[in-house]
């Protein structure tokens, strides 16, 4: 085949290749020096193409894209500070070992450090972040060029996806020559035609196949020291969640599992292997001085990282051991683990154990724990934050896809949500509240159940760039807006009332209705708590991208807070006493 130009033979061998290895999706954003990739894109009819004017955005979707389907997605952008601006999808992919393909455009070698427009060194902007990068040099009109080419991109998806090590970000970084397009304007190329092969593998096969599964950990049995019968599971991570689940299920142990791990199923739920014990009030229980005494573990086993809750690091601290599952990285930010497994421990017992004493205490305080928090969320029709996150989870459909921003929704999701099976997204890697409205278009992007994205104003307002993109698929967004930044007002800033509102609560003004006017959403104002479901399940009937805002205010929330903990602590009392 051949191309008009060089830049053209390039971005079209390079998108053909990312296609055969499985890419499909693109998020691309306008620009000149990556003219050519995004023609490239656009042109190839097996490519799904979404257009991005935000960099910051474009990188945010495509994450999501990666962390809902477990392949890369690739994001196309312009050289100079447009690559700048995915430096925080970048270190989240990383930090949340998500896969993520960056393709940045840049100058031929002979503009760079000599004062070209638009020119800056994009080769070391992600630093340690990325798992793997390479530069591809402004390409020439020669018979070894195609398998260089396609080389590279087999082993960048390979990369990205996770091969020998966890999913995570990798940059090609390609230069590229003027012409940019197949034809000048009058009709004339401008450069001479590239005529060596460019050819891909027989079949439609990548250049390279990687025999290998996505992810792969490594396993072990468990050391006998450990088989103990009062131990206790924990588990945050979704990548370590079906490991964990299994593990706690079949040693008969209580699973404490966050949101994100997508095994927050409850003790009634079969996975397909049994039921397994998992513990859904463990933000309270754990606190509590009385259970915390009488339900005190031998040992504790940690798969990855956790820590939505606070009382969770004093409680595994208290155990006889404790111990962190993590193959690749070093999980212990409280500096309390005994061991470190660099293995996935599997379970010598052939079958679950008939449930003991131990983890009938665990299920049965859980229980009542339960009861109890829902009825305090029930008695109030008034909006609040702890019912609006357990509502909104409650209206995603069984096995449906939820998205849930960083700071205080992910926590009130983690103190409040019920037993559900569902898949829970989020951006905790770095936990910031960057990129929530991107990374939830990204998953509604990919077929599947329509998403629930639930978050606070903050997150909304810091990404309001996301609804730019081009239609991405359907999505049901709920906002909490209390006016501010909520969690500083349970942190200890909130003592600091001569500068806490101007430097942490931070007021904006804004108004949703407009936000969702200026992008065309739906928008609707929930002024009672019990019409949030009815109006979830509405707007996903509808279709499109709607935007229903829940009112709140700020100091009332610490006192639903601390009503809930009031109420919970009378319960724990009762049920297993208090020092």
């Amino acid at each position: 085949m051949t191309h008009p130009n060089p830049s053209t033979a390039l971005a079209t061998t390079v998108v053909d290749e990312l296609i055969r290895c499985g890419v499909h999706r693109f998020v691309v954003c306008p620009g000149s020096r990556s003219t050519a990739l995004a023609l490239a894109v656009a042109s190839d009819p097996r490519a799904d193409c979404w257009v991005a004017i935000d960099e910051r955005s474009a990188g945010f979707m495509a994450l999501g894209m990666g962390k809902v389907s477990g392949v890369a997605a690739a994001v196309i952008v312009t050289s100079g500070t447009a690559v700048a601006n995915l430096h925080p999808a970048v270190v989240e992919a990383d930090l949340s070992a998500s896969p993520l393909l960056v393709l940045s455009a840049n100058r031929p070698f002979e503009l760079l450090d000599v004062g070209a427009n638009q020119t800056i060194d994009q080769t070391t902007l992600f630093g340690s972040a990325l798992r793997w990068q390479t530069v591809v040099p402004a390409p020439e009109d020669r018979v070894g060029s195609n398998p260089v080419w396609r080389s590279l991109t087999a082993r960048a998806v390979a990369e990205a996806n996770g091969i020998g090590r966890e999913p995570g970000p990798v940059q090609v970084d390609l230069a590229f020559r003027e012409p940019l397009v197949p034809a000048s304007h009058d009709g004339r190329v401008g450069a001479d035609p590239f005529v060596s092969s460019t050819e891909g593998r027989w079949g439609d096969g990548p250049w390279t196949r990687v025999e290998t599964e996505l992810p792969g950990y490594p396993v072990m049995g468990l050391p006998e020291d450990l088989d103990v019968m009062a131990g206790m599971v924990v588990v945050g991570e979704a990548r370590y969640g079906p490991a964990a689940a299994m593990f706690a299920q079949y040693q008969g142990w209580p699973l404490v599992a966050e949101p994100l791990s997508g095994v927050r199923h409850g003790s009634g739920v079969d996975l397909g292997h049994g039921k397994h014990p998992s513990i859904t009030t463990s933000h309270h229980l754990l606190g509590h001085p009385g259970f915390s005494e009488a339900y005190t573990p031998d040992v504790v086993i940690r798969f990855g990282r956790s820590g939505l809750s606070r009382t969770l690091e004093p409680f595994c601290a208290a155990a006889g051991q404790q111990v962190v599952v993590d193959p690749f990285g070093w999980s212990d930010p409280g500096r309390g683990a005994h061991r470190l497994l660099r293995a996935v421990p599997i379970s010598r017992h052939l079958d679950p154990p008939a449930p003991s004493d131990w983890l009938n205490g665990w299920l049965a305080i859980d229980r009542s724990i339960r009861r109890v928090i829902d009825g305090v969320l029930d008695r109030l029709d008034v909006p609040t934050e702890p019912r609006t996150a357990r509502d909104a989870a409650r209206a995603v459909p069984d096995c449906g896809r939820m998205v849930v921003a960083s700071s205080m929704p992910v926590r009130d999701l983690h103190y409040f949500m019920e037993p559900l099976r569902m898949t829970v997204i989020g951006n905790r890697g770095a936990s910031g509240i960057d990129g929530f409205v991107s990374t939830a278009l990204g998953v509604a992007a990919v077929p599947g159940p329509v998403p629930v994205a639930l978050a606070g104003d903050l997150s909304m307002l810091h990404d309001s760039n996301g609804f730019l993109t081009g239609p991405a698929g359907d999505c049901v967004f709920v906002v909490v807006n209390n006016d501010g930044g909520g969690i500083f007002s349970f942190l200890p800033p909130a003592s600091q009332s001569d500068h806490f509102e101007r430097l942490f609560g931070t007021p904006h003004g804004r108004s949703f209705e407009r936000l969702a006017g200026l992008h065309g959403l739906g928008h609707r104002l929930i002024e009672s708590a019990a019409d949030l479901i009815p109006a979830i399940e509405e707007s996903r009937e509808a279709g499109g991208i709607h935007l229903l805002e829940v009112q709140t205010d700020r100091a009332v929330n610490v006192e639903v807070h601390e009503g809930i903990s009031a109420g919970v602590t009378r319960a724990l009392d009762t049920l297993v006493g208090s020092r």
